[in-house]
């Protein structure tokens, strides 16, 4: 048996990516992601048995990548605020830089083809963001309303905003992200 070789599994993973963002997730095939990559289809189904457990195995690098990097350089012992900052600048980053797996997780989301194993582990990576949350509550520092209803809020804004940016082709300026910013910890703080 041949050794795994990650970047052919790389190669899979942006190919899937790229065309999830052209044609949704429901419009691709094995045969168009082997294509895109450069690859054999018989190759890409050593690695994937099927499109659905490539994408379960993609959604959940994705979505452990994205959470990673949420949380860089963030110290749970700072002022909550600062640290929340640190927090939603890294999530508006990522989303800035990783555009095609922002729109491949959000059609995932929405999709059949994520099982309910992919979707529970999911839960156990998105915790950390879940507990910042919870933290800000139990601090007074936020409204004391559902955990979900205060991330959407959150994530909300920074998406859009995002989407915003990236399809009328105008990156964020300092003084909308802070503007950005500002308006979501209006909404957010108790």
């Amino acid at each position: 048996m041949k050794p795994r070789d990650d970047k052919k599994i790389d190669q899979i993973f942006n190919a899937t990516l790229g065309l999830v963002k052209q044609k949704g997730l429901a419009g691709i095939t094995m045969c168009e992601i082997a294509k895109e990559a450069g690859l054999a289809t018989g190759t890409v189904y050593i690695y994937f048995k099927s499109k659905d457990e490539l994408l379960n195995m993609l959604f959940s690098e994705c979505r452990k990548s994205s959470i990673d990097n949420y949380f860089i350089n963030y110290d749970p012992a700072s002022p909550f605020k600062i640290g929340f900052k640190n927090v939603w600048m890294n999530i508006l980053k990522f989303r800035i830089q990783n555009f095609e797996e922002v729109v491949f997780m959000d059609q995932c989301y929405h999709s059949p083809f994520i099982n309910d194993c992919t979707k529970k582990l999911t839960k156990e990576v998105t915790s950390p963001i879940f507990k910042l949350i919870e933290k800000g509550k139990e601090q007074g520092y936020l409204k004391n309303v559902d955990t979900f209803s205060l991330l959407t809020f959150m994530i909300g804004g920074i998406h859009e905003g995002v989407k915003n940016a990236h399809y009328s082709q105008k990156p964020l300026t300092k003084s909308t992200i802070d503007s950005m910013f500002d308006m979501c910890w209006d909404g957010l703080k108790a």
